[in-house]
């Protein structure tokens, strides 16, 4: 496993290939890094698919309302919810959208982010500024590249679970 250095801001994503190791930013978006450790701590993001998959692009996962596929699983709706908490205000920074980078998912409202995220799978430059940057992969980017693709995908991969390093013994 990766060295991590603040299990507090580190997050363990399991997939079916194997763990992914995020350190999450809370220095530059403070308030995306404590929404993602608060839904992780809940357990919102265990079985949650990956719901948009752009080969080339990125995969977006996190829709805790319309995405679990342990329950009420909606494929139709998927990546249309968010969480019962309220939306976020955009973190922009100077971090450019690099290959694992984090971003916040959101509608055309820049204010708008809540559950959702993507990882980036290659460097997407374009994002820069417009989507807040709140966490890189340090290790296991080698199995976001094995996520499935598609929009949606026909069997769509799923986070198994998610943990927040601090908690896991």
């Amino acid at each position: 496993m990766a060295e991590i250095k603040d299990p507090e801001n580190t997050v363990i994503i399991e997939l079916k290939d194997g763990p992914v190791v995020i350190e999450l930013l809370p220095d530059v978006a403070p308030k995306h890094a404590e929404r993602m450790k608060e839904l992780a701590r809940a357990g919102k993001y265990d079985n949650v698919a990956f719901h948009r998959v752009i080969d080339g692009f990125m995969a977006q996962t996190g829709d805790v309302e319309h995405a679990n596929m342990e329950n009420n699983y909606n494929p139709g709706r998927a990546g249309t919810g968010g969480s019962d908490l309220p939306d976020l205000p955009a973190e922009f920074s100077r971090l450019p959208h690099d290959r694992g980078t984090l971003g916040a998912a959101r509608s055309m409202n820049p204010n708008s982010a809540n559950s959702q995220f993507f990882i980036n799978f290659k460097d997407n430059h374009f994002l820069n500024g417009q989507y807040t940057v709140y966490g890189r992969v340090i290790e296991g980017m080698e199995h976001v590249d094995k996520i499935v693709r598609g929009e949606p995908p026909a069997n769509p991969d799923r986070m198994i679970s998610v943990k927040v390093a601090a908690d896991v013994q």
